[in-house]
């Protein structure tokens, strides 16, 4: 059985026009009887006064005095009285004697009879206009009495034909039909054209709709994590949800306020300006890496711009790790492809009965990795900078840049603090290094130099490379976002220092970059330490080392002998890891 189907309830806009016509309809009427009865009552009562003129004027005719006197008044009145009621445009007059009998009437079959009205005002000498039924029917009269010598002699009565008031105002009425309907018309033209326009806006959805609509809007604003901003065509703010302030760190009321008074970065405030669409471009400020994409609103005019706001901060930190990742497995393909040749290197030696040579070849690469090994380690004994100097300086070579480790570095483990995570430290110093290779990459003597170092509760971590350097001129905007002295790749360049600032921001510190001593550029990050807790217990000496170093003490185990420590010479050059190296 099939339901019958609801009527959808018409459209806002439908409505307001249903509401609007009848309204109309109701004032053009009111106003059309309202004028109608105030043109009849005015009509009325000009013809009342038209009557007791021509009343009056006959009442005071000598002639009608001299007449009524007479022994036959009627041959005398008749003819008068015609003739003034046919040039005055009244309906009768009618002249009769104190008792009401008449001397004159229009239909002269009717004279001598008695007079249809009240007379009783005119005998006490008073004028007086009425409306009242006769022998022509309804009609507006006026009585007035004939004095002669001090009394009343005779009355005269003049009238007008209600019928004739109405066809008189029917002209008039006409013409305000007229009137009435224009302006119905007119109003209801206008009306349409208006609720066509509202109609249009509101793609013509009714009021409930609209509710659940802007309800399902409020909802949706709330509950989406991403930023959503939208602009107006002057590019003030017209709507941000609660992700778009978290993203932006845009405090207070915002609405109404334009983009370039939010205080964002001016790459991002350039974007958001753009009339022009954006696509997945990667804007930083001070805490984030965003992604952004703006859409313009167009409807036969620009109307604005809708922004979106996509958080991947932490993406873009996967990213870099992942990329050093990825250059790690490259070293490693190429230092396996080093190994093998000196294996088989060793292999033919003793193939060819020189197993000595073979040995101490063998022996030489050993001591080689491990050389390598400690003199990291005794520099930077924090895990995470170890390996990540280590897998840069593999990088390094295989680009022909030498890295070496500045004397003044020493980081003990254990002395960064929880609140500097180490994949923090992987985007500071990777970046900076990654930077410094690409710069003195093709140089004399390529050369990278790095110090990582603390000291009063900073700590400090520099990259001196013996490249162009950099123009003073250009030292705030290295650290913007797109700038870069190399082609753009696939991904863009200028990413690499911008994510360096941003999170040595985050952190409190600063960055600066000045011409290294030997020429090129030097970068040079500096991120704040908490204070240091109580000097430790004079029992916790017993790990030392037989020469008083804790770090030979912290790597030995119980029952066994430390190997020696090997002396590191200043500025070390950091070597690639050999394949099957102690590393």
């Amino acid at each position: 059985m099939r339901l019958p189907r609801v009527p959808r309830p018409r459209s806002l806009a439908g409505q307001l026009f249903g509401m609007q016509a009848v309204l109309i309809a109701v004032l053009v009427a009111g106003y059309a009887l309202f004028t109608y009865v105030s043109d009849r009552g005015q009509a009325e009562e000009a013809a009342g006064r038209q009557a007791m003129a021509v009343a009056r004027s006959v009442a005071d005719s000598p002639s009608v005095r001299e007449a009524v006197g007479t022994a036959h008044p009627s041959a005398l009145l008749q003819p008068y009285a015609l003739r003034v009621q046919r040039d005055t445009g009244v309906d009768f007059i009618t002249i009769m004697n104190p008792r009401g009998i008449r001397w004159t009437h229009p239909d002269e079959s009717r004279i001598g009879g008695h007079f249809l009205g009240h007379t009783g005002p005119a005998l006490a000498g008073r004028s007086f206009t009425e409306t009242y039924t006769g022998s022509l029917g309804p009609s507006v009269r006026a009585v007035t009495p004939i004095r002669a010598g001090g009394e009343t002699v005779g009355l005269v009565s003049a009238g007008i034909r209600v019928q004739a008031i109405t066809e008189r105002i029917q002209d008039q009425v006409t013409a305000l039909v007229g009137v009435a309907g224009g302006a119905l018309l007119i109003g209801g033209i206008g009306t349409y054209v208006i609720n066509a326009r509202l109609r249009r806006s509101t793609h013509g959805m009714n009021a409930a709709e609209l509710s659940r609509m802007h309800d399902y809007h409020q909802a949706a604003l709330h509950a989406v994590r991403e930023g959503l901003l939208m602009l107006d065509g002057q590019f003030r703010v017209a709507l941000m949800n609660d992700g778009g302030r978290e993203l932006l760190g845009v405090p207070g009321e915002v609405v109404g306020r334009s983009v370039a008074d939010l205080g964002l970065p001016a790459p991002l405030t350039g974007a958001l300006l753009s009339a022009g669409s954006r696509v997945d471009e990667v804007h930083l400020t001070d805490t984030r890496v965003l992604v952004v994409n703006t859409s313009p609103v167009s409807g036969g005019e620009r109307r604005g711009t809708v922004v979106t706001l996509r958080d991947v901060t932490e993406l873009q930190s996967l990213t870099g790790e992942l990329d050093s990742e990825r250059g790690f497995t490259e070293a490693l393909r190429s230092q396996a492809h080093e190994a093998a040749n000196r294996l088989h290197t060793v292999v033919s030696l003793i193939e060819l009965g020189r197993a000595e040579e073979a040995v101490d070849f063998a022996t030489a690469e050993l001591e080689l990795a491990q050389a390598l090994t400690d003199e990291v380690v005794s520099a930077v004994s924090e895990p995470v900078l170890a390996a990540l100097l280590l897998g840069k300086a593999a990088q390094a070579n295989e680009r022909g840049v030498e890295l070496v480790v500045s004397a003044d570095s020493g980081i003990d483990d254990g002395l960064l603090p929880a609140s500097l995570p180490a994949r923090d430290l992987v985007t500071v110093l990777g970046n900076l290094i990654d930077n410094a290779v690409d710069a003195a990459q093709g140089t004399p003597r390529a050369r990278v130099t790095v110090t990582a170092c603390t000291g009063d509760g900073v700590l400090v971590l520099r990259v001196a490379d013996t490249g162009p350097g950099v123009d003073p001129a250009h030292a705030e905007q290295v650290f913007e976002r797109g700038w870069s002295t190399k082609p753009a790749g696939p991904a863009g360049r200028g990413l690499g220092l911008a994510l360096v600032r941003r999170t040595v921001n985050r952190h409190g510190g600063t960055l600066a970059v000045a011409e290294a001593p030997g020429g090129g550029a030097e970068f040079e990050a500096r991120l704040p330490l908490p204070a240091t807790g109580p000097a430790p217990a004079p029992g916790a000496r017993a790990q030392e080392g037989p020469a008083g170093d804790p770090a030979a003490g912290a790597d030995t185990l119980p029952g066994t002998v430390p190997a020696p420590r090997r002396a590191v010479p200043a500025d070390r050059p950091v070597r690639p890891v050999p394949h099957g190296g102690d590393a």
